[in-house]
C-alpha cells in the first residue's frame, strides 16, 4: 500500500488560515479578549450592556466561540483515534451516513448546517465508528468553507487509515445564502471527495446508493 500523504505535507496545509506556530493565548485569555471586543461590537450597535438580559452576552459568546463553535482551532481538542486490526478480513464498503454537521461560514460567521456521509473500504485496519463522527466535528468546529472541510475530512481519514479508499460527501444549508443576501432557503450545497477505489463508477454508485443521494 503506497504512502497516501507525503510526510513533508502537514495536515493543516489545506487550512492556510491557521497560524502554524504555538498558540499565543490560553483559553482563558481568548475568552477574555473575545468578550471585551464583543462588548465593543454591542456598544457600537448601541445596545444597552447594563440591561440584565444583554449584560452577560459578551462572556456567553466568548465561551461559545472558544469551547464550542471554534473548538477545532485548538490542536489539543483533536480526537484520539482508535484503530483495530481487520482480523475478520472485511473488505467491503463501510458507510457512516447522516453525520450531523454544524459549522460556521468563514465569510460571514453564520452557520453551515447539514449532513456528512463517509465511506471507506478497509485494508489492514478499521476505525472505531464514533471516531469518524468526532473527526468530522473537529474539522467542522472552525471558520470553514465547505470545499475545504470536505477535503480535510477525507485527507485525515486517509492518513489515519493509511488507505486511500475513502469517500466523503457533504450536503449543507448555508445561512449566508438563506438568511441574508439572496435569501434563498431552498438551495443545498453538495461537495464530494472520492479517492482510490471510489473513483471507479461502480464503487461510487454503490456509495451513493447507500446514502440514497442521486447525483
Amino acid at each position: 500500500m503506497k504512502e497516501i500523504i507525503n510526510k513533508d505535507i502537514q495536515e493543516e496545509v489545506i487550512s492556510s488560515y491557521l497560524i502554524e506556530k504555538e498558540l499565543k493565548l490560553s483559553k482563558r485569555e481568548k475568552i477574555e479578549k473575545i468578550a471585551y471586543h464583543f462588548s465593543e461590537i454591542m456598544d457600537a450597535l448601541e445596545l444597552d450592556l447594563d440591561d440584565d438580559s444583554l449584560g452577560g452576552t459578551p462572556g456567553r459568546v466568548a465561551r461559545m466561540f472558544v469551547n464550542e463553535s471554534f473548538s477545532g482551532l485548538i490542536p489539543e481538542n483533536k480526537p484520539a483515534v482508535s484503530l483495530f486490526k481487520n482480523k475478520y478480513g472485511y473488505k467491503k464498503m463501510l458507510v457512516e451516513k447522516d453525520i450531523t454537521l454544524y459549522s460556521t461560514c468563514e465569510h460571514h460567521f453564520v452557520p453551515i448546517i447539514g449532513k456528512v456521509h463517509v465511506g471507506y473500504i478497509p485494508y489492514k485496519h478499521v476505525i472505531g465508528l464514533s471516531k469518524i463522527n468526532r473527526m468530522v466535528q473537529y474539522y467542522a468546529k472552525r471558520p470553514q468553507v465547505q470545499e475545504r472541510l470536505t477535503v480535510q475530512i477525507a485527507e485525515a481519514l486517509k492518513r489515519i487509515l493509511k488507505n486511500e479508499n475513502v469517500a466523503v460527501m457533504i450536503e449543507a444549508d448555508h445561512l449566508c445564502v438563506a438568511s441574508r443576501g439572496i435569501k434563498d432557503t431552498n438551495s443545498l450545497t453538495v461537495t464530494a471527495s472520492y479517492s482510490g477505489k471510489f473513483e471507479k463508477e461502480s464503487i461510487k454508485n454503490e456509495f451513493l446508493s447507500y446514502i440514497e443521494l442521486k447525483v
